[in-house]
């Protein structure tokens, strides 16, 4: 058994609670396998082609995932686990929350802000003051200032 795996222990009280095969078509593959890859996938935060090998193909372990969560199966399987660990009372209750700080990089902190008033505030847009090479144009905003911007050429 490794680190993100279920223990026998565990497996038995999940087996019983899984819904059964279907009866058409072709068997489903080892469910502990699948759902030890679904667990792995949880736990670390892998993208699911990074799944290691040994819990089969990764597109089986996304495809019942997939199935699972859509049709309520791997709620219903958390909630009478959760029923069965609340009767035991092997519940834990623990809460990790991470504390780790993420900074910004410095140009995340937003755009510097170039936008300066126009003499006349009467509601219309000024001319273009460049001589025709377009680098300053007149706007409207919002509240209806006009504002002229000037846009910097590299």
């Amino acid at each position: 058994m490794r680190r993100h795996e279920l223990t026998d222990e565990q497996w038995q009280v999940i087996e019983p609670l899984l819904p059964p095969s279907g009866t058409k078509g072709r068997p489903r593959v080892d469910d502990r396998r699948v759902i030890n890859g679904m667990l792995f996938k949880a736990k670390t935060g892998v993208a699911w082609r990074d799944l290691p090998e040994r819990y089969g193909p990764w597109k089986t372990i996304y495809t019942r995932f997939w199935r699972w969560s859509r049709d309520g199966t791997l709620t219903m399987l958390v909630a009478k686990a959760r029923v069965i660990a609340e009767a035991i009372d092997e519940l834990d209750r623990e809460v990790s929350v991470d504390s780790s700080i993420v900074r910004a990089h410095q140009h995340a902190a937003g755009a510097r802000k170039i936008a300066k008033p126009v003499d006349g505030d009467d509601g219309s847009s000024s001319s273009d003051d460049s001589g025709g090479n377009g680098a300053t144009t007149g706007s409207l905003t919002g509240g209806g200032r006009v504002l002229q911007r000037t846009h910097r050429t590299r």
